[in-house]
């Protein structure tokens, strides 16, 4: 049985979204427990043999400061339902609260695995092949060294191999242009310390890649620091909610553009399921002694279901234990890049 911690509070929508998701989450895996964190009067309603309700006192706005959340909300949902994983009973954690203070929270109350200096935030990108490109940092750490984004590299191969089922997922890491003479001294070293670890059994290191890769699905993983990798999740997601608004609307304008809506609308639909962002919510909050998900803030519940899935899937495959064993491996080399690191 496969239990998950749920902050029912968090997000723009609350219990409202959380609750209707978790019933769903229920119905599809009957090898899970829910446990559910929030203020007991907005959780009341909700009764189902495999859920319990876990009083918690106080909700870290989405405005919070990260210090209000880890000071003075010490009985808030998200921290509550952290705790759940520290005091073993849960095995992951899922949440659609403040990012900042989810990452403080479980950073403070879970640590770091042991030759991890920053957790990364990972998630999946649409891909025109109708799959998911696995990206990170998505906004956990704007400024990055070489030692660093070799181990997001790490870490996020263990998340790819366990959720998409790949044993040796291929790396990409982000560039301005694919030859390995290109980019900063940050990324030239990063480009060294990713072909030595391909050399050593420890990645499967592509390449340098471009921006329209992670689109294209040129790579199954693709590292970069937490600045640019939170511009291009914000670029996909606004795509994603362009497209859907031009279907909304496309038959609701004069007669030429309905007739010319009635031709592309197929195509345009299809891509939309495609780049459907609700697809692909949930990230990985990388590095952590625990399963940690943050869920888009604004997601729905068909959203918060995948987030929920996701969670299910990464403590159902023991990605904990997977990203230990893969760092464990990578030690030496880790040891190597930490001895000669390169400042921004």
């Amino acid at each position: 049985m496969i239990t998950v911690s749920v902050d029912c509070m968090g997000g723009d929508h609350g219990p409202r979204v959380t609750l209707a998701a978790c019933r769903r989450f229920l119905e599809t895996h009957p090898d899970a427990r829910l446990l559910l964190v929030g203020l007991p009067e907005a959780l009341s309603s909700f009764a189902h043999p495999r859920a319990e309700v876990i009083a918690a006192s106080e909700i870290v706005a989405m405005d919070d400061p990260v210090e209000v959340a880890m000071r003075r909300k010490k009985d808030s949902s998200m921290r509550v339902a952290i705790e759940q994983i520290k005091h073993g009973a849960a095995q992951a954690v899922v949440s659609a609260g403040n990012t900042g203070a989810l990452m403080a929270i479980a950073r403070y109350v879970l640590k770091t695995i042991d030759g991890i200096d920053r957790p990364a935030i990972a998630g999946r990108m649409p891909n025109f092949k109708g799959g998911g490109t696995t990206m990170l940092d998505l906004g956990a750490n704007v400024d990055c060294t070489p030692d660093h984004l070799l181990q997001f590299a790490v870490m996020g191969s263990a998340l790819v191999s366990v959720l998409d089922e790949i044993e040796s997922p291929s790396v990409g890491l982000l560039n301005i242009g694919e030859e390995a003479i290109k980019g900063n001294e940050i990324i030239k070293k990063t480009g060294d310390l990713l072909r030595t670890a391909a050399k050593s059994g420890d990645l499967n290191f592509f390449g340098n890649v471009e921006g329209n890769d992670i689109y294209q699905g040129t790579v199954d993983l693709i590292v970069c620091d937490g600045f640019v990798g939170n511009v291009a999740l914000k670029a996909s997601e606004g795509l994603a909610f362009k497209i859907s608004d031009t279907l909304k609307n496309s038959f609701t304008r004069n007669i030429f553009t309905k007739i010319a809506a009635f031709f592309a609308y197929p195509v345009l639909s299809d891509f939309k399921d495609k780049v459907d962002h609700r697809r692909y919510n949930g990230a990985a909050l990388l590095g952590l002694n625990g399963i940690v998900f943050k869920s888009h803030g604004s997601a729905d519940e068909v959203a918060f279901e995948t987030a929920l899935n996701r969670a299910y899937d990464a403590a159902h495959h023991n990605l904990l234990e997977r990203v230990r064993s893969r760092i464990a491996h990578a030690a030496p080399l880790l040891a190597m890049a930490q001895s000669t690191e390169v400042t921004v």
